[in-house]
């Protein structure tokens, strides 16, 4: 794939927003760990370039789907850390009024439509989403994410069918962090490059770099502009890696000290970082100011969600099923 160009704004921007997600998750396991949180809960910690890439590439109308490592995805998407975090912790005024929690953090108005707990579960509902656009005739794609553990759920290969049949504007992307909860990629299938399974349907497959903004945004552009000329889906494995374990109960004893520490050395933060002082785009002091603002706007959102009242006990009643239809059958 060619690479595009970007300037300064684009390093910034990933800057800021990597740094937002990196802070916000660390926030997170903080407040796990004072039993602030609860239940399942999955850090995005070590794999922010993927989402940071992908939203710089898209329009603002475009949509997002992902599994339940969601948080990261939802602030690219521009819902509110406060939202996120009063959601994390069940209170009512989290985006999905505290009745979703870490794993299916959901907003319409910011063309998000969820974390899923389900492996997989949010695939095929990827492909409708973009089948959705597709019939209002709108230029609008869907981009659906999911782990490589998800790749081997039937319902990957029944989407990835219909999918190219009906030339739907998706972009499949499956975000390979090397492990299916402890489970290696290596030990669980015999095609160890996950792209290759698009080759069956001879959908246009790509493996990318996905600690490096610059080849996530150059591979997930060039998907979209196929995808809004009528052309249909791609698939993307973007090799990525977290630096926590899958949840916040995992140690993590599967893999070795000496692997995680060679991941931390491509940190896509610290990448950044380095681009923008090499470039003189901005100086230490300013990043750090960056950071600093990052950091009070996470500890407002703790404040925030703290301060918020606990779902009403008929809140369990509501959001079950759709009360008014827009047609009636006869």
């Amino acid at each position: 794939m060619a690479n595009l160009s970007f300037n300064k704004e684009n390093y910034l921007k990933w800057f800021e927003e990597m740094t937002m997600m990196r802070k916000f998750e660390e926030k997170t396991a903080q407040m796990y760990g004072l039993q602030k949180i609860r239940g399942f809960c999955h850090l995005y910690i070590g794999q922010e370039a993927v989402i940071s890439g992908t939203m710089s590439a898209l329009d603002k109308d475009d949509k997002i789907i992902t599994a339940y490592r969601d948080h990261a995805h939802a602030l690219a998407c521009g819902i509110s850390a406060n939202e996120i975090m009063a959601e994390l912790f069940g209170k009512a005024t989290g985006c999905s009024k505290g009745k979703g929690g870490s794993m299916h953090i959901f907003s319409k108005e910011h063309n998000f439509f969820g974390g899923h707990g389900i492996v997989g579960g949010q695939i095929p509902l990827g492909a409708g989403i973009a089948f959705a656009e597709q019939y209002k005739g709108t230029k609008n794609i869907c981009v659906c994410f999911f782990g490589d553990g998800a790749s081997r759920q039937g319902a990957l290969y029944e989407t990835f069918n219909m999918a190219m049949l009906w030339k739907l504007p998706v972009i499949f992307v499956c975000e390979n962090n090397e492990y299916a909860m402890g489970t290696s990629v290596e030990r669980s299938t015999n095609v160890y490059d996950i792209y290759k399974i698009g080759n069956a349907f001879d959908m246009p497959t790509f493996q990318v770099d996905g600690m490096n903004c610059e080849t996530v945004h150059t591979a997930v552009a060039q998907a979209a502009k196929r995808a809004r000329k009528g052309d249909g889906p791609t698939f993307l494995e973007i090799k990525t890696y977290r630096y926590r374990g899958h949840s916040m109960s995992d140690p993590a004893k599967y893999r070795t000290k000496e692997e995680l520490e060679e991941y931390k050395q491509q940190d896509p933060i610290e990448k950044i970082r380095k681009k923008i002082i090499d470039n003189n785009w901005a100086t230490e002091n300013e990043l750090v100011k960056i950071e600093e603002n990052i950091e009070k706007t996470v500890n407002e959102s703790v404040e925030f969600a703290e301060n918020s009242p606990y779902p009403e006990a008929e809140e369990l009643y509501k959001d079950v099923y759709k009360e008014e239809y827009p047609f009636i059958l006869e």
